[in-house]
């Protein structure tokens, strides 16, 4: 009958469990449901209707494929499609699924086009009872046993958890023995059979006893085993450790075989009551033998697998040290094995955040990326120091979580200078010996616009041909910009505002691409000698940097002019004269000098003068470089009474220019020399009136244009000795001329030189063709011991500064 009540309680305990418990706990954006069922519940019990805890619309469960998602295996749990149900497929068994954890949950996936958990947590039900490993178990006691002795008991299993495993444990009645419960925790509660009152072998040879084991369940559930215990004689001292306490300390990866403890134990009896044998307790387990060996007659411990800190600290062994008498005797002892951390796991470096590429202007402190480390060990093994290797423009930033760093810059960063910096980080911990790893982080510098474009030169100085042709290049300009990509394009333009030194500006176009400079207009060496004007370049970053630079331009001479006969000139303006002398006259004696003027410079207003027609060759000579007629010998008698000179003047240009004067000379009698001289003195008066009229025009603009030549010098002398590479001129004139106007100009610019030179060549210079046949190369011999370059006299009749521009490397 109260089985009967029993049976149908737990039936009742079951149906509410089943129907009661089904609880939904919480529900989120994955829309995750639990139930609660008890185990050993049979196949198709429902356990709720997921579709309606869900809110799936029942229509749409056969269409969307709904069903839980499983292994291989075969499921726990089916849902219905029809009504969205779930049950079980099969009886659970929560010892099978869950072994001995305390809470068993069970997790599904459901899919109906989208992913649902629920959760299915099993609770126990007390369906097995408590049994030992075996069914009778037989202990030998000595008669000599005292009083209290204990002796260790197999202890029963039940696979239930909680309140219903082993709970208690009860011995039949007797009136010697009686049972101690010790509880060890995770590993359940240790029968010990305790001796109350002394043994009498002769009057009782053995003791049936009966251990049950109950659990906690309501009805509880027990198992039993039956104890014989025979009382041996005499043997009645136990072995005794010679220590209470063992504890050692054991190095982690320690070598096999290595020595962990030697434990002793003595016994007082003699014989082989008093030869011990050492063994490992009941209750240390199978994965504690694999790691330990202990050597049952020295009760030595070895090592007998790997020891690894990182997975336990600690070990207790216990360790029985038992006789050999006819009725042994045990004692027990637990051995402490403290795990002694080596310094075998070296630091691990993460890069957790990373920057693809840092700005070259970045402050000081700007992060480029966040690194993670970690070490195994524990203590200082486990200390890790992290720095940077090499001498690189960053540094490591310790942040306020454990282990985590940041990598900052520490000095400001400069692409042009270095673009690519590999950061090797090196984490190395405290242990001894220690252990480091490297982690290398590649960082890019990205270039910033913080670099102005430069030119190739500065200033640029260029010597532009005249009569030059409008639209054709004549020189080009070249800047450069130490950035990249769009902040290193360059574009050109030629600065045509900003005061008087652009003024020439409009002479010119700039290709704004290559920076090609054509003329767009033919100049003239006569009107303008030099200028100059300002490029621009400016690159295409974002705010764009720009630059600039001056332009010398020097405008060469051509030779474009011919000679100007300015003596002798008739009335009518033709190059004729008429001249007297007596008959008298000497050898050497000067008739005349023809005078000429040419606009050109240098070779190319050079002039010579040459005797292209003569009456007497014997009676005339010309000087070819001053244009004096002079007589070669005294008159005769039978020479003519009137001769005729064509006298040619040419320059020295590459293509020389002429003129041609003629001089007619009259031989006469000297009173009639005299008496012309006296009648022609008035005519001649006002002829000369009017040619000094004109010679005093002539020079006076010569002297005015002298004199603005000489304030030009000045001036750019001045302006050039203020800029740092030299363009200044430096003029020297010699004043050693024989009435006509030489003159000789020396010309420096930077480490080039320049003469202006005239009719009048030194004896060593030599002339070279060239462009315009105007170039005079000056011999080593003929500079000075200072340096300086001997100037050369350029002589010309009127006007007072007329000079070629001669260049010398």
């Amino acid at each position: 009958m109260e089985q009967r009540g029993c049976g149908a309680w737990l039936e009742r305990r079951k149906w509410v469990a089943f129907m009661v418990a089904l609880v939904l706990f919480w529900s989120g954006a994955s829309a995750q449901i639990r139930y609660s069922i008890s185990e050993e519940l049979n196949e198709g019990t429902v356990v709720g209707n997921v579709a309606k805890d869900l809110g799936i619309d029942l229509s749409t469960l056969k269409d969307r494929g709904f069903r839980i998602v499983s292994g291989s295996t075969e499921p726990l749990f089916q849902v219905n499609r029809n009504d969205g149900i779930l049950y079980l497929n099969r009886k659970i068994d929560r010892e099978e699924v869950c072994e001995q954890r305390s809470l068993c949950l069970i997790n599904l996936k459901t899919n109906p086009l989208e992913i649902h958990y629920v959760a299915v947590e099993v609770l126990d039900v007390n369906d097995h009872s408590p049994s030992f490993p075996e069914k009778e178990k037989r202990l030998d006691i000595s008669e000599s046993a005292l009083q209290g002795a204990r002796f260790q008991l197999l202890a029963a299993h039940d696979p239930d958890g909680g309140p219903f495993s082993v709970q208690q444990y009860k011995l039949s009645h007797n009136d010697h023995f009686r049972v101690e419960v010790k509880d060890r925790g995770e590993d359940g509660k240790m029968p010990f059979l305790v001796l109350q009152k002394p043994l009498d072998r002769e009057a009782v040879r053995s003791h049936k006893l009966l251990l049950t084991a109950i659990d906690g369940g309501n009805p509880p559930r027990s198992g039993t085993i039956e104890i014989t215990v025979d009382v041996l004689d005499v043997n009645d001292n136990t072995p005794v450790f010679t220590k209470d306490v063992y504890s050692v300390m054991l190095n982690e990866n320690a070598p096999l075989g290595t020595t962990v403890i030697q434990v002793n134990a003595t016994d007082l009896d003699g014989g082989v009551n008093g030869d011990i044998i050492y063994s490992f307790g009941n209750d240390v387990k199978s994965k504690l033998k694999k790691l330990f060996d202990l050597d049952t007659i020295t009760g030595e411990i070895t090592v007998k697998g790997p020891i690894n800190f990182e997975e336990k600290d600690s070990y207790l062994i216990d360790i029985q040290a038992s006789d050999q008498g006819p009725v042994p005797l045990t004692t027990e002892k637990s051995v402490i094995v403290k795990i002694v951390d080596v310094n075998d796991n070296a630091p691990e470096i993460e890069i957790t955040s990373f920057s693809d590429a840092t700005p070259e202007d970045s402050r000081p402190g700007t992060t480029v990326a966040l690194i993670t480390v970690n070490d195994l060990d524990s203590g200082l093994n486990g200390k890790v120091i992290c720095s940077i290797s090499e001498d690189v423009p960053f540094k490591l930033m310790p942040s306020l979580q454990d282990n985590m760093y940041s990598v900052v810059t520490k000095s400001p960063l400069d692409r042009e200078k270095q673009a690519h910096y590999d950061v090797t980080i090196v984490a190395k911990d405290a242990g001894q010996p220690s252990l480091s790893s490297m982690k290398t982080v590649s960082v890019v510098v990205s270039d910033v616009n913080d670099n102005s474009p430069e030119f190739s030169l500065s200033p640029y100085t260029f010597h532009v041909t005249e009569n030059n042709h409008p639209g054709a290049p004549v020189f080009s300009v070249s800047a450069s910009d130490h950035d990249i990509n769009e902040n290193a394009l360059i574009s050109y333009h030629i600065l045509r505002e900003g005061g008087e030194g652009n003024n020439w500006a409009s002479f010119f176009y700039i290709n704004s691409e290559s920076g090609n400079i054509t003329a767009l207009k033919s100049f003239d060496f006569e009107t303008l000698k030099t200028f100059q004007f300002q490029v621009v370049a400016t690159d295409s970053g974002t705010p764009s940097q720009s630059s600039n630079v001056t332009i010398n331009v020097f405008i060469l001479d051509q030779n474009d002019n011919a000679p100007v006969i300015l003596h002798p000139v008739s009335t009518n303006g033709s190059a004729e004269g008429v001249e007297e002398i007596p008959r008298n006259v000497n050898a050497g004696h000067l008739v005349t000098k023809v005078r000429a003027y040419d606009a050109d410079i240098g070779y190319n207003g050079w002039l010579l003068f040459s005797l292209q027609e003569v009456t007497d060759h014997s009676l005339f000579a010309l000087d070819r470089y001053t244009g004096q007629i002079r007589t070669l010998r005294s008159f005769t008698e039978t020479d003519e009474a009137e001769h005729k000179l064509v006298i040619l003047v040419k320059d020295n240009g590459n293509v020389s220019l002429s003129a041609t004067a003629t001089v007619i000379i009259n031989v006469v009698e000297p009173k009639e020399a005299f008496a012309a001289s006296d009648v022609k003195s008035s005519v001649k008066d006002e002829e000369e009136n009017s040619v000094t009229f004109y010679l005093i025009i002539t020079l006076g603009s010569v002297s005015a244009l002298f004199l603005i030549s000489i304030i030009v010098i000045v001036v750019l002398i001045v302006m050039q000795c203020s800029k740092p590479t030299d363009y200044s001129s430096k003029y020297l004139q010699d004043t050693n001329y024989d009435g006509t106007l030489c003159h000789s100009i020396q010309y420096r610019s930077g480490d080039k030189r320049y003469m202006l030179v005239g009719p009048r060549m030194s004896i060593g210079s030599t002339i070279v063709p060239g462009s315009n046949g105007n170039t005079l190369v000056i011999p080593e011999h003929s500079r000075l011991a200072s340096g300086e370059v001997r100037s050369l006299p350029v002589c010309n009749e009127y006007p007072p500064f007329r000079a070629g521009l001669v260049f010398r490397q």
